[in-house]
């Protein structure tokens, strides 16, 4: 059975201005994004691997192109139109947490959940259910975020990005500023949501981190050069390591 297509470009083209000259970040590039899939994308610092991400989702604009997402073509939105597209279909999990530290964790996850119309009860019984799953007890909910370790906030930034149950959960280095036993907990989170059907598509530098995926892009000055598929995450799989250690051997990461 083919995979159902959730985001799809074409020709896709991001350019930057910088002293009077062009900067091409992505060059007519052509990608579509399964549902259920945790797709990685992975290149060298200067790849294009963020851009595509904010473009993906819907947080900038192309220069030129088309992207298809959830059948709607969000590239021709304007800037408010798109804000509400991402509130409905998509969370965002960033390497800089942005919490909002004048209010405890648990209302910054209500927070984003009543801006798209959920009752206050309902949503906060949601709530402690998703922060039961992540491992944040009730004492924790009622911290501030600065209270919080680096894992911890993470762990309610994912909680806040799942609250409005999205199409898609975007992650930009989610674990970029974690420790190894911070990051693990992070990572088995997304893998977690992943294998009940959440489409996560996460940008990563870490091999550690891009094991998680199911399919990893690799970006080159723009564009699409490499594919590898892993299938499902297995903990402890030692062919999956080696399949994607060669494949970034070949990709010269």
């Amino acid at each position: 059975m083919s995979k159902k297509i959730l985001i799809k470009t074409e020709k896709l083209c991001k350019t930057f201005s910088n002293g009077g000259l062009q900067q091409h970040i992505i060059r007519n590039l052509d990608l579509e994004i399964y549902e259920g899939d945790f797709t990685v994308i992975m290149g060298s610092s200067d790849a294009g691997k963020s851009t595509l991400l904010y473009a993906l989702s819907g947080m900038d604009k192309p220069t030129l192109g088309k992207i298809t997402f959830c059948s709607e073509v969000i590239s021709d939105y304007c800037s408010d139109k798109l804000a509400v597209f991402r509130r409905k279909h998509c969370g965002f999990v960033f390497q800089q947490i942005h919490l909002m530290d004048s209010m405890s964790i648990m209302d910054n996850v209500l927070s984003a959940g009543l801006l798209t119309g959920q009752k206050k009860k309902e949503l906060i019984e949601k709530a402690k259910k998703l922060f039961e799953r992540v491992g944040l007890d009730e004492k924790l909910q009622k911290k501030f975020p600065s209270q919080l370790s680096g894992g911890e906030s993470q762990r309610a930034g994912i909680v806040r990005a799942v609250i409005n149950a999205p199409d898609v959960v975007f992650a930009d280095e989610p674990t970029g500023a974690l420790n190894s036993s911070n990051s693990d907990a992070v990572l088995n989170v997304l893998s977690e949501i992943n294998n009940d059907g959440q489409s996560v598509v996460m940008v990563t530098h870490d091999m550690k981190s891009a094991r998680r995926g199911n399919r990893i892009v690799y970006l080159k000055d723009g564009v699409v050069c490499g594919e590898c598929d892993l299938g499902k995450y297995v903990s402890g799989d030692k062919e999956r390591h080696e399949k994607l250690r060669a494949f970034l051997k070949e990709m010269n990461w």
